[in-house]
């Protein structure tokens, strides 16, 4: 009897590694394993490798090499951008703007700064699709808004901000740094960094290594660091670095912008398949905006609890998500109940999410399959 394949509908919480990236780890582990800042050849070599890898990086993105800073994930980067400006420029004010709905490094990092280090942060609201107020946005700036979080693309239901009105909004209306974490768009859909401060980036979510992210720093904005040490990442970051996953980010993101594209393309109909069959589903609710990422499609099941349709599904071998990987231990995402699900819709929450091995014959199983569960009730 043939066996069926694995089908993965999780690339939200991380990609499988491109088969390039592999090949070059193969090639650079054995040789290329001296510290990049030893100061003797086999030093100097890895050390030219991320120079490299900064470069292309910073050519990929339209920014210069400079300002790009090499961290251990994106969660770091979230929390360099946001502690790091709030610290730096607390003298001007301590009032910082986000959302309900930001990943937990942000929320978490902005609830620390509260708590711990008297800083007043707005949490605005969102409507039932996870689209934000900007005239709410507008409001809650004042003379001491230091800081704006937003996230470009939520990681949990796909919803995408403007985020043009937003860098409208917040330069024109006040002196606050403007973070973005860009971490489900990069290589997606097509990035603009400019007037941008803070913009963060990871590697595993486009077929790189996990342990490598990226802050994009405008060089005007002034960052406190947060791990004390050597003149690593410009005296912002101290440790030694991760060098095959930084230099490896390069030729992910290379490969991820030549396909976006074809990959667009090819994806959103697979997206509005899977889309069009759900909601012929009784008491299924799509959460993700028509205007969302096609690469993400949340749906609410009330029938059938979350975990049981997960484990339903892996024993079938398709693999797909509740919410964030980083919160996947809480009972409720706070995504949800900020979009207004009740909870026992928030329980019965699917993420699928794809990517560049994702297929319509795997949309067509997964259908299949989803339909034998819910009428059969596990």
């Amino acid at each position: 009897m043939q066996s069926i394949p694995d089908i993965y509908f999780d690339y939200a919480s991380t990609a499988p590694i491109h088969h390039e990236v592999i090949e070059a780890t193969h090639t650079l582990l054995p040789q290329f394993y001296a510290n990049p800042d030893s100061l003797h050849t086999l030093g100097y070599q890895v050390g030219d490798l991320m120079r490299i890898s900064r470069e292309k990086i910073a050519s990929l993105l339209h920014v210069m090499p400079q300002m790009v800073i090499f961290t251990g994930s994106a969660t770091e980067a979230n929390n360099m951008a946001i502690k790091g400006a709030a610290f730096k420029n607390q003298h001007k004010g301590k009032h910082c703007i986000t959302t309900k709905i930001e990943h937990s490094s942000v929320l978490n990092t902005f609830k620390q700064l509260q708590e711990y280090f008297g800083f007043e942060v707005d949490y605005l609201d969102v409507d039932a699709f996870g689209v934000l107020s900007y005239d709410q946005l507008k409001q809650s700036l004042r003379k001491d808004t230091i800081l704006v979080s937003i996230m470009a693309i939520n990681n949990e239901i796909g919803t995408i901000a403007d985020i043009e009105q937003i860098k409208k909004i917040v330069k024109s209306s006040s002196s606050a740094i403007l973070h973005v974490d860009f971490v489900q768009m990069l290589g997606k859909y097509p990035i603009d960094l400019n007037r941008i401060d803070l913009a963060t980036f990871s590697a595993h979510k486009i077929g790189g290594l996990k342990g490598s992210g990226l802050l994009i720093r405008n060089t005007q904005v002034e960052l406190m660091p947060l791990i004390s040490g050597g003149q690593q990442e410009y005296s912002l970051r101290g440790g030694t670095s991760n060098t095959l996953a930084n230099i490896t980010f390069a030729k992910a993101l290379r490969i991820a912008l030549e396909k976006m594209v074809s990959e667009f393309s090819r994806i959103k109909e697979i997206n509005d398949y899977l889309r069009s069959e759900l909601t012929l589903i009784p008491q299924l609710d799509i959460l993700t905006p028509q205007s969302g990422s096609a690469y993400i499609l949340a749906f609410s099941y009330p029938s059938i609890p979350s975990e049981i349709m997960m484990n339903a599904l892996s024993q079938r071998k398709i693999y797909v998500s509740a919410h964030s990987t980083c919160t996947s231990q809480s009972a409720y995402s706070h995504v949800h109940l900020a979009i207004g699900l009740k909870e026992h819709a928030a329980n019965g929450v699917i993420r699928l999410s794809f990517g560049d091995q994702t297929t319509m014959n795997q949309a067509h199983r997964f259908i299949e399959v989803f339909k034998e569960i819910v009428k059969n009730g596990y």
